[in-house]
């Protein structure tokens, strides 16, 4: 079964509203993406780098590459929706 609903936290938000107009244009595109094609055909899009998080702390997140310096976590939740947790910006290997 695929996946073709995402909703952002309250986090995820607060995090929108610091970032610049492109990011979230990015991540806007990402969530179209989803919406129209599925969680399963957009992962094979090189650039998102979608990819599972490490760390005990992160177990069971992913994230998206938004450009190089911003990242978006999300989680696929119990209901089978993305929940996009947080957007972050980080150096290498800082999350």
């Amino acid at each position: 079964m695929d996946i073709f609903t995402v909703i952002l936290t309250e986090q995820a938000k607060r995090d929108l509203l610091k970032v610049p107009g492109y990011i979230r244009r990015k991540l806007q595109a990402w969530v179209d993406d989803i919406e129209t094609d599925g969680l399963s055909e957009v992962r094979k899009i090189p650039g998102y780098h979608d990819e599972p998080l490490k760390g005990k702390k992160r177990v069971g997140q992913r994230s998206i590459r938004l450009n190089k310096a911003y990242r978006a976590f999300y989680i696929i939740d119990r209901d089978g929706k993305i929940e996009v947790i947080k957007i972050v910006e980080v150096n290498k290997h800082e999350y």
